[in-house]
């Protein structure tokens, strides 16, 4: 994901003229996630994944061993 800033920045370097591919020689970036910053008309967010831990099912365990010491 990258910063509010460079998501504004490269719509303005796309405004000013330049190409996808010089804008993502320049900032260092994949091609295809200037296109991605480029197309949207909303900044894109990361999207959260809900993972359960491997520990989920022995958290009450854990719990109440801590709290007999």
């Amino acid at each position: 994901m990258k910063t509010r800033g460079e998501f504004f920045m490269i719509k303005e370097m796309y405004q000013r003229g330049m190409s996808i591919t010089d804008i993502a020689n320049e900032l260092k970036m994949d091609r295809k996630t200037v296109k991605r910053y480029i197309m949207s008309e909303t900044i894109p967010t990361a999207k959260k994944r809900n993972r359960s831990s491997k520990l989920d099912e022995f958290k009450d365990y854990i719990n109440r061993r801590m709290l007999e010491d």
